[in-house]
C-alpha cells in the first residue's frame, strides 16, 4: 500500500471515528498531494509526499514558536496534535549521536575540509537521510565539524 494509500485509509478511519483533528489534518495532507498530483500530472512517489508531510511538520514547528510567543496556548494545543499526526507517517527520526556519525563519514567520503565545503556535504547528507533527520540540526552538525 502507498503512503497516499495509507493516508487515505486513516481518513476514512478518522471519519468514522469522529476524529476531527486527525480528519482536518489528513485532509490538508491529501490536497497537498493532490496539488502535487496536478503539478507532476500523475501519481506522486512515496519520497514525494514524505517530503509534502516534512513541509507541514516544519510549518507546525514554526506555528506553534510563534503561538506560545503570543501567549495562544490553545492554538498551540491544536498545532501540536496535528503534529502528532503528521509525525506518525515519518519514519523514526534519527538521534544527534547517528546524525554526527553520518556526517562524519561524508566529510571524510568527500574530503571536505572547511567552509567552503559545506554545500557539497549537506546535498549528500540530506539525500542519504532524507526523510530521518531535521535539516535544521543536519546543518547545525555539518558546521560544528567544518569549522573545527
Amino acid at each position: 500500500m502507498s503512503l497516499k494509500e495509507e493516508i487515505q485509509s486513516a481518513m476514512q478511519s478518522a471519519l468514522k471515528a469522529k476524529d476531527t483533528t486527525t480528519l482536518s489534518t489528513l485532509r490538508m495532507v491529501l490536497a497537498a498531494v493532490k496539488n502535487k498530483e496536478i503539478e507532476l500530472r500523475g501519481t506522486p512517489s512515496d519520497s514525494d509526499v514524505m517530503q509534502l508531510i516534512n513541509k507541514q511538520i516544519k510549518q507546525r514547528k514554526d506555528s506553534i514558536q510563534q503561538f506560545a510567543a503570543s501567549g495562544r496556548d490553545d492554538l498551540v494545543k491544536k498545532e501540536e496534535a496535528e503534529l502528532v499526526v503528521l509525525m506518525a507517517y515519518m519514519p523514526e527520526q534519527l538521534s544527534e549521536d547517528a546524525i554526527d556519525e553520518k556526517v562524519t563519514s561524508v566529510i571524510k567520503e568527500l574530503g571536505a575540509v572547511n567552509m567552503k565545503d559545506m554545500g557539497r556535504v549537506m546535498k549528500t547528507v540530506m539525500a542519504q537521510l532524507s526523510g530521518k533527520a531535521d535539516g535544521n540540526l543536519v546543518n547545525a552538525v555539518v558546521k560544528r565539524q567544518l569549522s573545527t
